[in-house]
């Protein structure tokens, strides 16, 4: 019996644990209220790239346009984005709007300033 309360003390500290982050992220989620509607502009990382076709049709469901972001090494990424969804969805009407190319000065891990090429691809609805 000694090794149940034990356990039902074992098993209630985990809890106790799980509530004070919670109590630190409540003043986050008021913040998400600002942030919260369409969202036109999809970011693209590391992530496998039809998972970010797949965010970019479904704002496009939503919104009648919307931005893919890309910079450094993500912006092969970002252009096969926009050709998979202007090529292979041309039945629905989707297509490549305004192309913005740039730089932006980012400071590195060692305290130099570096450039770091930036596009911006508009795809909207016809």
């Amino acid at each position: 019996m000694s090794n149940e309360t034990t356990e039902s003390n074992n098993a209630t500290a985990p809890t106790e644990a799980t509530k004070q982050p919670e109590a630190t992220k409540q003043p986050e989620a008021t913040k998400q209220p600002e942030t919260s509607g369409p969202r036109d502009t999809i970011y693209i990382g590391k992530k496998p790239l039809m998972a970010y076709v797949t965010s970019t049709l479904i704002q496009l469901s939503n919104i009648p346009c919307v931005y893919i972001k890309a910079r450094g090494m993500s912006i092969g990424r970002a252009v096969d984005v926009s050709q998979i969804i202007s090529r292979k969805t041309e039945n629905a009407g989707y297509s490549i709007g305004n192309i913005k190319l740039g730089s932006e000065s980012l400071e590195s891990q060692d305290g130099r300033t570096r450039n770091v090429s930036t596009i911006e691809i508009e795809v909207k609805r016809n």
